[in-house]
Formats: structure tokens, C-alpha cells, sequence
């Protein structure tokens, strides 16, 4: 699914305009709904008014609960999905400060189980050698030894059996140069030993692979 960063305030207002929508085109009052969805009325009427904004879950029970049509679950959950992507530019994390963002990042890996990443430019920080993350912030505008630090605190997470990874790296993404040939060796040795641990699965899309699209952004 490809957007527009602008989209994602609007998506959560058309969201929480259909949701409602439908509960009244079913004749549901709010009380009724929140009570076959295992919620409270509050939260459903935070949902309906865009206070909160629901995640995929809610949205499917709130869906199942209306006995909405087929075409119409798609429609929602589309925009349910859009609605709870998360999107920031690099000068907003530096002015915010990258630390602050690498504590954000781990907060979302501990509330999640399934995990899984696009690479198509370079390595992700989660399967980064020092020297590699080093190399990726070199130029950055702050001082980023903290923000190193953060990024290989945030490893130990795959060490964690609850919790299942899937990676998949263009092979440009794990040959891009970012650091001297012998320390590109120590990073793909790292990706190979990663790729042996039991929950983490790592795929590279060769060169000459034929895509469908054109270049896509990393997605998480």
C-alpha cells in the first residue's frame, strides 16, 4: 500500500466518519456496539469521534459486530491500517532528537510479535554491526553516540523466542558500501548468523530479480 504522508491525519478522520456511518446505518447505538466488542462506550465514542484512534483489531470487531458487507471490510481496513501507520522525516527525529526516537522504536518491538522489515537501500539497525550504524549516522547533524548505544541496546530483542522476525533485504541493500570492504565482510557475516536464530528469517531479492513495481520505500 503506497501513501501520501499527508494522508495520514485525513485517513483517521475518514476512519472514524465510516465507523460511525455504519453504526447508525445498522441501527446500533453505541452502548449496544461497545458491549459486543468487548469495549468500553467511552472508547467506542472516542473511536467515532476521532479522539482515539482504533487499531486493526478494534476495527475488525467493530466490522464483524455491524455484519458489514465484504466490500465494505476492505474498504475500512484499509484505512484502518493507513490510520495506524506511523511516518516521520529525518529532520523531525533530529530536532526531536534520535535518542528519543531509538527509545520510541524499542517501545513499539516490546509491544509487538510479529515483526517484519522491506530493506531495499541498506541494512536495518536491528541487524547493524557498530561499525555499520556508525557509518549510517556519520551525517547526522548531533553528536549520536547515545543514539549508537540505543540502536544496539535494541539487538537483545532478537534474542527473544515470543517474539518472530522476517527481513527482506535487496541485494543491493546488503552489498551497499556504507563501510570499508573488510568491515562489509564483518556485516554480512552478521546478517548469516543472525539469519541461523529460530524466530528470525532474513531473504535477499538478487539483482536481475523482476519487480513488478518500480523502487519502494523501506517498510516496517
Amino acid at each position: 500500500m503506497t501513501f501520501d504522508p499527508g494522508q495520514l491525519g485525513q485517513s483517521k478522520a475518514d476512519l472514524a466518519e465510516k465507523l460511525r456511518t455504519l453504526r447508525k446505518r445498522a441501527g446500533r447505538t453505541q452502548v449496544w456496539l461497545a458491549q459486543r466488542c468487548n469495549m468500553s462506550q467511552t472508547k467506542l465514542s472516542n473511536i467515532e469521534t476521532g479522539r482515539v484512534t482504533p487499531g486493526i483489531v478494534d476495527a475488525e470487531l467493530i466490522l464483524r459486530a455491524l455484519d458489514t458487507p465484504e466490500e465494505l471490510v476492505a474498504e475500512v481496513s484499509t484505512l484502518a491500517r493507513l490510520a495506524n501507520t506511523e511516518w516521520q522525516g529525518k529532520r523531525a527525529s533530529w530536532r526531536r532528537g534520535l535518542e528519543k526516537r531509538q527509545a520510541e522504536l524499542a517501545g513499539l518491538e516490546a509491544e509487538s510479535t510479529t515483526l517484519r522489515y522491506f530493506l531495499p537501500a541498506m541494512v536495518t539497525g536491528l541487524l547493524a554491526t557498530p561499525d555499520y550504524i556508525k557509518a549510517t549516522l556519520g551525517h547526522s547533524p548531533v553528536d549520536t553516540t547515545k543514539t549508537v548505544a540505543k540502536k544496539l541496546e535494541r539487538q537483545a530483542v532478537l534474542y527473544d523466542s515470543s517474539k518472530q522476525f522476517t527481513f527482506l533485504l535487496t541485494e543491493q541493500a546488503a552489498r551497499w558500501a556504507a563501510v570499508p570492504r573488510a568491515a562489509l565482510a564483518v556485516q554480512i557475516d552478521r546478517l548469516v548468523s543472525l539469519s541461523r536464530l529460530p524466530n528470525v528469517r532474513i531473504g535477499v531479492a538478487p539483482l536481475g530479480t523482476v519487480l513488478g513495481r518500480g523502487p519502494m520505500n523501506t517498510f516496517t
